[in-house]
Protein backbone atom coordinates (compact mmCIF):
# COMPACT_ATOMS: atom_id res chain seq x y z
CA UNK A 1 0.00 0.00 0.00
CA UNK A 2 1.50 3.59 -1.20
CA UNK A 3 2.19 5.61 1.81
CA UNK A 4 -0.65 8.97 1.48
CA UNK A 5 0.03 12.19 3.23
CA UNK A 6 -3.26 13.45 5.04
CA UNK A 7 -4.17 16.96 3.85
CA UNK A 8 -3.60 19.98 6.15
CA UNK A 9 -6.91 19.30 7.74
CA UNK A 10 -6.69 15.48 8.51
CA UNK A 11 -3.26 16.46 9.58
CA UNK A 12 -4.48 19.20 12.44
CA UNK A 13 -7.03 16.91 13.45
CA UNK A 14 -3.87 14.10 13.94
CA UNK A 15 -1.85 16.51 15.54
CA UNK A 16 -4.28 17.02 18.12
CA UNK A 17 -4.94 13.23 18.96
CA UNK A 18 -7.70 12.17 16.03
CA UNK A 19 -7.25 9.08 14.16
CA UNK A 20 -6.82 9.31 10.44
CA UNK A 21 -8.68 7.39 7.97
CA UNK A 22 -7.17 3.79 6.84
CA UNK A 23 -5.65 4.97 4.04
CA UNK A 24 -2.90 6.83 5.99
CA UNK A 25 -2.14 4.12 8.04
CA UNK A 26 1.23 3.33 6.60
CA UNK A 27 1.94 7.23 6.39
CA UNK A 28 1.39 7.50 10.51
CA UNK A 29 3.76 4.74 10.94
CA UNK A 30 6.12 6.83 8.45
CA UNK A 31 5.69 10.05 10.43
CA UNK A 32 6.24 7.41 14.23
CA UNK A 33 9.45 5.69 12.65
CA UNK A 34 11.05 8.41 9.88
CA UNK A 35 14.50 9.61 11.00
CA UNK A 36 13.01 13.04 11.74
CA UNK A 37 10.22 11.54 14.21
CA UNK A 38 11.69 13.54 16.80
CA UNK A 39 11.02 16.76 15.26
CA UNK A 40 7.75 15.87 13.41
CA UNK A 41 6.56 15.18 17.34
CA UNK A 42 7.69 18.35 18.30
CA UNK A 43 5.57 19.79 14.90
CA UNK A 44 2.80 17.82 16.45
CA UNK A 45 3.08 19.40 20.26
CA UNK A 46 3.74 22.90 19.01
CA UNK A 47 -0.45 22.61 17.74
CA UNK A 48 -1.44 21.61 20.99
CA UNK A 49 0.73 23.92 23.30
CA UNK A 50 0.66 27.13 20.85
CA UNK A 51 -3.00 28.25 21.67
CA UNK A 52 -2.82 27.41 25.77
CA UNK A 53 0.54 29.24 25.88
CA UNK A 54 -0.79 32.39 23.77
CA UNK A 55 -3.57 32.72 26.02
CA UNK A 56 -0.88 33.62 28.43
CA UNK A 57 -0.61 36.99 26.22
CA UNK A 58 -3.96 38.02 26.50
CA UNK A 59 -3.82 38.44 30.37
CA UNK A 60 -3.22 42.47 31.47
CA UNK A 61 0.28 43.07 33.01
CA UNK A 62 3.56 44.03 32.02
CA UNK A 63 4.71 42.63 28.63
CA UNK A 64 7.77 41.35 29.96
CA UNK A 65 6.05 39.47 32.83
CA UNK A 66 3.29 37.72 30.00
CA UNK A 67 6.21 36.57 27.92
CA UNK A 68 7.92 34.80 30.57
CA UNK A 69 5.05 33.29 31.72
CA UNK A 70 4.52 32.55 28.08
CA UNK A 71 8.19 30.70 27.73
CA UNK A 72 7.54 29.19 31.27
CA UNK A 73 4.40 27.44 29.58
CA UNK A 74 6.32 26.04 26.74
CA UNK A 75 9.03 24.85 28.50
CA UNK A 76 6.70 23.00 31.04
CA UNK A 77 4.57 21.90 27.80
CA UNK A 78 7.11 20.62 25.89
CA UNK A 79 9.31 19.05 28.96
CA UNK A 80 6.13 17.08 29.26
CA UNK A 81 5.71 16.33 25.68
CA UNK A 82 8.96 14.75 25.42
CA UNK A 83 9.95 13.16 28.58
CA UNK A 84 6.41 10.84 27.43
CA UNK A 85 7.44 10.91 23.43
CA UNK A 86 7.67 7.20 23.19
CA UNK A 87 4.78 5.93 24.68
CA UNK A 88 2.88 8.97 22.87
CA UNK A 89 4.18 7.77 19.48
CA UNK A 90 3.60 4.28 20.79
CA UNK A 91 -0.36 5.12 21.33
CA UNK A 92 -0.47 7.05 17.71
CA UNK A 93 0.01 3.61 16.16
CA UNK A 94 -1.86 1.82 18.44
CA UNK A 95 -4.92 3.81 17.45
CA UNK A 96 -4.06 3.13 13.25
CA UNK A 97 -3.78 -0.80 13.80
CA UNK A 98 -0.15 -1.51 14.95
CA UNK A 99 0.40 -3.38 17.82
CA UNK A 100 2.55 -1.69 20.61
CA UNK A 101 6.16 -1.66 20.28
CA UNK A 102 5.50 -1.27 16.43
CA UNK A 103 7.19 2.04 16.69
CA UNK A 104 10.60 1.41 18.84
CA UNK A 105 11.40 -1.75 17.13
CA UNK A 106 11.30 -0.14 13.35
CA UNK A 107 13.63 2.84 14.55
CA UNK A 108 15.34 0.02 16.15
CA UNK A 109 16.13 -2.21 12.62
CA UNK A 110 16.61 1.38 10.98
CA UNK A 111 19.17 2.04 13.43
CA UNK A 112 21.08 -1.03 13.73
CA UNK A 113 23.35 -0.86 10.46
CA UNK A 114 24.49 2.53 11.80
CA UNK A 115 25.16 1.50 15.48
CA UNK A 116 27.22 -1.57 14.10
CA UNK A 117 28.90 0.99 11.52
CA UNK A 118 29.79 3.12 15.16
CA UNK A 119 30.71 0.52 17.12
CA UNK A 120 33.24 -1.03 14.57
CA UNK A 121 34.85 2.43 13.36
CA UNK A 122 35.18 2.25 17.60
CA UNK A 123 36.85 -0.93 18.22
CA UNK A 124 39.57 -0.45 14.77
CA UNK A 125 40.11 3.03 16.43
CA UNK A 126 40.32 2.53 20.20
CA UNK A 127 40.55 -1.38 20.65
CA UNK A 128 43.22 -2.37 18.63
CA UNK A 129 45.68 -4.43 20.18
Amino acid sequence: MARQRPNPVRWLWYAIGGRLPEKHRTWVLHDITAKTWLLRHAARSTVLIAPLVSVWLLLPGPLGLRLALMLMAALVGYFYSFAYVEESCEHRLAKHGYPRGTGKSVRAEANETTEAEARARYIARYRQP
